[in-house]
């Protein structure tokens, strides 16, 4: 049953600690969906209620376009974007900044790389799609084609790596972003050219292990987890089969076809169980057993499967065992069991929320759904669907939001937000 508010409601204020690092709920997000990779946050507690004039504690102005996501550590948040170069036709400054989460103060700006992009991109799509990662440390920004770029969390070059050029499908642009994994930042390389999976050791950029993949353009990120028997795995969809991969070696470990043609969103997975799907003329959602070996195309590690209102650029959110999807690219959204595949509820139209690009997100018991309009509409995390809180940013957002403590940082098209419950 869909229950909507009289009016907005507020959460209860929390007292916020006079300094960032003393917040007492205060954690990371250091991945654009999250520590874990499935697009929760099981400690923070950001307000359900904001905007222009009620809980907004900053903005800052981002210079240039990107859609990749914020990522927080250590009281610092990150953002990547492309420049335009003055009097230069078509180059681009290729930069990582860094804010102060308590203030919004730019502590640094740093140019990774200038290059002119080899060729274009879609409408929707800017050159700074890939969101960055941070192990606390180091912070690595991802620009595709113009290259992985470490940098430590001061702002400081380490090393960059250029792994040459991608061709991508209709020129549509780039945007799978890396992930960190121990020791190893594993970076996706799909296109229509030699795709492959690197593993690169994160301290030098040097390549631990390379996979070739027989896969055309594809967007999604990898995923780490870990299988029944503590195999770590690196899971990535595909066009032609979903897959999962031996973090150590790089090995095939399973596959499974099934998938649609260009698929964007990135799998989750928790207790040894992935789910991976794609929805762009097609629909495939699939669980998969990640014990399994081999070809799992109708076996026993193939738990269940669904072909209609399947997520196309989102990813599903896992969170307490529920899956929660849009259909494409709508507001349409789904909420199954994720262990059974049975539904709580299915294409159910939220609220202000009807074109998607960015990821739903859970924190503090409710789940974010961004509109690209800049509506971030705010429902319980639960069985039943509840519509708590209908917020509008004030400009268009395409990138994920990333709650941590008492805030949600969300990446607009020219500005960065922190949103946090106002002090009392």
């Amino acid at each position: 049953m869909l229950i909507r508010p009289s009016r907005i409601l507020l959460v209860i204020p929390v007292i916020a600690a006079t300094a960032w690092s003393l917040a007492p709920t205060r954690a990371d997000w250091p991945h654009w969906r999250g520590d874990g990779g499935n697009g929760v946050s099981t400690t923070a507690k950001p307000p359900v209620a904001f905007g222009a004039a009620n809980n907004l504690r900053w903005q800052a102005e981002i210079p240039g376009r990107g859609s990749s996501s914020p990522i927080v550590v250590g009281g610092q948040v990150f953002v990547t974007t492309a420049v335009p170069v003055a009097g230069e036709p078509g180059l681009l400054d290729f930069r990582l900044l860094c804010f102060d989460c308590e203030t919004g103060r730019e502590q640094w700006s740093r140019s990774c790389v200038k290059a002119v992009p080899h060729e274009g991109t879609h409408q929707t799509n800017g050159f700074a799609s890939a969101s960055p990662c941070t192990d606390g440390e180091r912070v690595y920004a991802f620009f595709g084609s113009r290259g992985l770029h470490c940098l430590t969390t001061d702002g400081e070059p380490v090393w960059s790596r250029d792994l040459g050029d991608m061709t991508i499908r209709h020129a549509f642009g780039e945007g799978a972003s890396p992930t960190l994994a121990g020791d190893l930042i594993i970076v996706p390389w799909d296109h229509e050219g030699p795709s492959k999976l690197f593993a690169l050791d994160k301290r030098t950029g040097k390549t631990v292990w390379e996979t070739p993949r027989d896969e055309p353009t594809c967007w999604a990120t990898p995923l780490i987890t870990a299988d029944s028997g503590g195999t770590m795995q690196v899971v990535m969809n595909g066009q032609n089969a979903a897959r999962g991969y031996d973090l150590a070696t790089g090995q095939e470990l399973w596959q499974c076809g099934g998938q649609t043609v260009r698929p964007c969103a990135s799998a989750v997975a928790a207790d040894g169980t992935a789910s991976i799907g794609s929805g762009f003329r097609g629909a495939f959602l699939g669980a998969f057993d990640l014990a399994g070996r081999g070809d799992l195309a109708g076996g026993r590690h193939v738990l269940w499967t669904k072909h209609a209102g399947t997520p196309d650029v989102a990813s599903p959110l896992l969170s307490d065992g529920r899956l929660s999807y849009y259909k494409e690219k709508t507001g349409l959204l789904t909420c199954l069991d994720a262990a059974t595949g049975r539904a709580h509820w299915e294409t159910a139209r939220i609220p202000g929320v009807s074109r998607t690009y960015a990821s739903p997100v859970a924190a503090g018991g409710h789940v974010y759904l961004t509109d690209r309009s800049g509506t971030i509409t705010v429902i319980r995390d639960a069985p039943g669907l509840e519509v708590v809180a209908e917020n509008d940013v004030g400009e268009g957002v395409d990138a994920t939001p990333a709650p941590d403590g008492d805030s949600l940082f969300v990446r607009g098209e020219r500005h960065l937000f922190r949103f946090a419950t106002d002090e009392p």
